[in-house]
């Protein structure tokens, strides 16, 4: 595959090389890191809008700032491979998100230029202030703390914590930067007041009419830059006169400006860095996926994108015979909705991620996109719930935890009947340890009140999904991959399940082997091999860690010399809730030998799932060894010395 023309690209190994350029040489640079972005997504996949928005800001920054001295912290961070690429990091870009290769967000264990990791929303206003903070404290990490500078869109402004942080730097009034990227374009369709006030900020009548609102600047306000935005003279009449929520909050404001004009950009930057003495908050208009017909074109302006031919934008995707988990989800919860006129769906920000915008399309009403805000969507969820309907709140495992303490206060002890769909369950791939969905077992398990499941395929997927409409007497949550299902037939609609009871799939003697969720197939991959070893292992699947299958497990235990676990989850989970019952019942009393295969207790670096998963001992393979080990075979027929 050809690789862009760069010539001025190809002469930068930092950011302090962006120093010597000119202000025209430096856009020019920017239509080259563009094209290299392209090209690099183009080969790994990846979230290719975001950082084709924020191109010029990317230069504009590091040509204004002295990164890793300054602290550049970008929020979520999907935007951040051209930073990768002009902080030292270009050769190896094209291994983005695979084992072994570049993290898709920021990482401090990767360059000193990623002083704060990311990957969830609203993080960076609140590690910017504590970066100033330690460094008017006298703070001296290796490259010592210069300014602060925290980048973040006008989606994760609009969680809570970003205004939390806002709110305490106003008061603080430490000098410090933040970047409002406002691209009226998040993940999903920006929602929300916040929303709204910011699509207000901007006028109906032509903006060369208007002066711009920042201070000691003489430029004229840009073009909108996004269709459909609503307009409205007063609110920029009021931005001129400081009138803005930002300014109540303590910043001082400038804005808006154009992110995608290198010489607005430089010549704000450079004034702001020169003057500011508090906290500056600089709104800069850029659009998601610029310069890219195929991203600016999509729906989702080019947010996640596998392999693609740079030509034309066609995503190269591997054909599938079975549909994905997260869409069998949807219909299944249209399914139930069609039934039931009190099935509500909740979603923080991640329709098109959880299958919601199916769900959307279908029962428009009755589909709530809270935003990035997964507090409030559990406690809306909550009250929705007290109000007499079926809220399902479907929400990835690693966003899920965001919103603990609500569960815990707003949901559990309340016994509130919320039906959390939990996608993204288990290791995810290219995403790495910040999206792995690896601790919701135990932290909802643990939980009085709480129902836990986890599907073993798509066709048990439904059957959940049957069981949470039809559990009206406390909060319940079911646990599914990302990804492909098994390719299973499927029912036209779930069937309720007996609640806390499991399933025998293959009856066997000396082992029994107890799979919670999706590693069941993989059990099965292992009894085929132990059969070759005349070994013949009962299979069972729980689907339950909460309530236990009590009357399964004592069986299985009493019936078989061993008993082993396994579960796509971490440490303190399905496992250890067995392992707490036979203990209260004495049965370790009896010589079982009993084992747990968990995910370990290590953070697992992005690869491909399946390599994730050989990492962590949990495929095929590692269940066959586990088997041996516990029953003490090295081979057929020899016991292990």
């Amino acid at each position: 595959m050809s690789r862009p023309n760069t010539p001025f690209l190809d002469n930068i190994n930092s950011p302090a090389d962006l120093k010597a350029l000119s202000d025209a040489e430096l856009e020019q640079l920017a239509h080259e890191l563009r094209a290299e972005t392209i090209s690099a997504v183009s080969e790994t996949g990846g979230h290719l809008g975001a950082g084709l928005g924020v191109v010029e800001l990317s230069v504009a920054l590091h040509a204004v700032f002295n990164a890793p001295h300054d602290r550049l912290i970008w929020d979520v961070s999907h935007q951040c491979y051209p930073h990768k690429i002009l902080t030292g990091r270009r050769d190896r870009i094209r291994t983005l998100r695979m084992g072994g290769g570049l993290s898709g967000f920021t990482k401090r264990t990767e360059s000193p230029y990623d002083p704060f990791g990311a990957a969830h929303a609203a993080t960076s206003i609140s590690a910017a202030l504590g970066f100033a903070a330690a460094r008017d404290l006298g703070g001296a990490p290796e490259h010592g703390i210069g300014d602060t500078i925290a980048v973040i869109g006008d989606g994760s402004i609009s969680a809570g914590m970003a205004f939390e942080a806002m709110n305490h730097a106003g008061d603080l009034k430490k000098r410090m930067f933040v970047i409002l990227n406002d691209n009226d374009m998040s993940i999903a369709p920006p929602v929300g007041a916040m929303s709204s006030y910011l699509s207000r900020l901007y006028s109906e009548a032509p903006f060369q009419e208007l002066k711009s609102a920042a201070k000691g600047f003489a430029s004229l306000l840009p073009p909108p830059l996004q269709d459909g935005a609503r307009r409205a003279k007063e609110m920029v009449k009021a931005m001129t006169v400081g009138g803005t929520l930002f300014e109540e909050l303590g910043f001082s404001y400038v804005g808006p400006i154009d992110g995608h004009d290198m010489e607005q950009l430089l010549a704000v930057l450079r004034t702001v860095q020169e003057r500011a003495t508090g906290p500056m908050l600089i709104h800069v208009i850029t659009k998601k996926g610029k310069g890219y017909g195929p991203a600016e074109d999509a729906a989702d302006r080019g947010h996640a994108r596998v392999k693609f031919d740079v030509l034309t934008g066609e995503q190269k995707k591997s054909p599938s015979n079975a549909p994905s988990y997260t869409a069998v989800f949807a219909k299944a919860l249209i399914a139930e909705a069609e039934a039931d006129s009190r099935v509500v769906g909740i979603t923080a920000a991640m329709p098109d991620g959880t299958g919601m915008d199916k769900f959307c399309a279908r029962f428009p009403t009755r589909m709530f996109d809270v935003g990035m805000a997964e507090q409030h969507a559990v406690t809306f969820s909550a009250g929705l719930a007290a109000g007499g309907m079926k809220p399902f709140c479907a929400i990835y495992s690693t966003f899920l935890q965001r919103g603990y303490d609500q569960i815990v206060h707003d949901v559990a002890i309340q016994n509130l009947p919320v039906r959390f769909a939990i996608d993204r369950a288990g290791l995810v791939g290219a995403d790495g340890p910040t999206h792995a969905g690896s601790f919701d077992i135990g932290y909802l398990a643990n939980l009085p009140n709480f129902v836990v499941m986890a599907a073993a395929d798509e066709a048990e997927l439904m059957h959940m999904v049957a069981t949470a409409a039809s559990h009206d007497s406390g909060p319940c949550a079911f646990r599914f991959p990302r990804g492909e299902g098994t390719g299973v037939d499927l029912p036209e609609r779930g069937e309720a399940l007996e609640i806390g009871k499991g399933r025998i799939i293959q009856q066997g003697t000396r082992v029994a082997i107890l799979s919670f969720g999706t590693r069941l197939s993989e059990c099965e991959k292992a009894a085929e091999s132990l059969a070759a070893r005349g070994i013949t292992p009962t299979i069972a699947d729980a689907r339950f860690a909460k309530p236990l299958d009590r009357d399964l497990i004592l069986s299985l235990a009493a019936e078989h010399e061993a008993l082993i676990t396994i579960e796509e989850g971490s440490v303190g989970g399905f496992g250890s809730h067995v392992a707490q019952l036979l203990a209260d019942e004495a049965v370790f009393d009896t010589g079982l030998k009993f084992r747990s295969m968990t995910l370990p207790d290590v953070f697992i670096n992005q690869d491909a799932p399946n390599a994730m998963y050989d990492t962590a001992g949990l495929a095929a393979k590692d269940i066959e060894s586990k088997v041996l080990e516990t029953l003490g075979i090295a081979s057929i027929g020899e016991k292990r010395a």
